[in-house]
């Protein structure tokens, strides 16, 4: 098998950037946001936060808070027709209305 060049973050620059005018600090209130068990929530990545961040492929998913790791929440997804769990850091994540 071929080994593959470069990390997850490869390829992604459209989904994984900020336009000009959003570039700059980020809003504390989303960064410490709480989140509550079975609150439904949309993945939507914040790009100056590196850590707690997804895989790309759940860009924009929407899915369940099952629980919390450390400061980071379990996000239960599906992809196609599996049941998937992300952890992510609430930075990452916004409340479905």
């Amino acid at each position: 098998m071929v080994d593959r060049v470069g990390g997850f973050r490869r390829k992604s620059g459209s989904k994984l950037t900020k336009s000009h005018r959003q570039q700059g600090k980020i809003s504390i209130t989303r960064f410490l946001q709480t989140f509550k068990e079975g609150e439904q929530v949309t993945l939507s990545v914040e790009p100056a936060v590196q850590g707690g961040m997804y895989f790309p492929r759940f860009y924009q998913k929407s899915g369940i808070v099952t629980g919390m790791r450390g400061v980071c929440y379990m996000v239960a997804i599906k992809d196609m027709n599996k049941a998937k769990t992300v952890i992510v850091h609430p930075v990452h994540l916004r409340k479905v209305k």
